[in-house]
């Protein structure tokens, strides 16, 4: 669990109340989830000419990377994404739009993209769609391209097919920062970096995976951060101290 499938279902049916950007209160706003946490992870990696986003949503972090590139692609695997990101970016003619089967990238050219991003999406993908990604974006990164995935790590408390946790956030059960690790060496995109974190509770089930197209690259740092819930509640503290709406001045 989920499957494809599920996937397609759930992300077709669900209501998207406020395009995405529900997803974010517990940092105060998207604002905050992307200056106070994904930014500062990736602020020597932008800007970057050509961009893939893949399952954008309703385009919550779209909206920011738009911001860093030449060229952004989004693909979804639920046509309702795409469509509402084509609404939402109209003006925008740097961005193309695809939806495809939850797991290849037919449509994207070899050696085409500089930087894969991906936050808050693929955690609900098991191990199937997630390795068929990494063996994409061997072929569609440049030469010294990287990739920020948001995966889940679920696959660690997995013992005889059996999770020994509790999964409240509908994570990926099979997938783990080591089996990703291993599957990026295995297609020659190894991992710089990974941040093994405690999304939402206390047990470590997601991970950030920091990849690049180089095969020589030795170095993989990998460490677990317990405290990722508490970076989160310290940006909620700022918001509700320092934000206010442009509607209120």
């Amino acid at each position: 669990m989920p499957t494809v499938k599920e996937n397609l279902d759930f992300w077709s049916n669900y209501y998207w109340t406020e395009s995405g950007d529900e997803w974010s209160e517990a940092w105060g706003n998207s604002d905050y989830v992307w200056y106070g946490t994904i930014l500062p992870r990736l602020q020597y990696l932008l800007p970057a000419s050509s961009i893939l986003e893949i399952a954008p949503g309703f385009g919550r972090m779209t909206n920011y990377l738009r911001k860093y590139c030449d060229k952004l692609t989004v693909v979804d695997l639920a046509e309702k994404c795409i469509d509402a990101c084509k609404n939402r970016f109209a003006t925008d003619k740097h961005i193309n739009y695809f939806v495809n089967d939850g797991k290849s990238l037919a449509m994207i050219p070899d050696k085409s993209i500089n930087f894969i991003f991906s936050w808050d999406s693929l955690v609900h993908a098991e191990i199937d769609a997630v390795s068929s990604y990494i063996k994409e974006f061997s072929r569609i990164l440049k030469p010294g391209g990287i990739g920020f995935i948001h995966h889940s790590n679920m696959g660690t408390y997995l013992v005889d097919d059996k999770l020994t946790v509790d999964n409240p956030h509908w994570r990926a059960s099979n997938v783990s920062a080591k089996i990703f690790n291993e599957l990026c060496l295995k297609y020659k995109i190894p991992c710089i970096s990974q941040e093994i974190i405690n999304w939402g509770g206390n047990i470590l089930n997601d991970c950030f995976s920091l990849f690049i197209n180089n095969k020589s690259f030795k170095p993989s740092i990998i460490r677990e951060n317990n405290n990722f819930m508490d970076e989160i509640a310290r940006l909620k503290n700022l918001f509700e101290l320092y934000f206010i709406s442009k509607k209120s001045q």
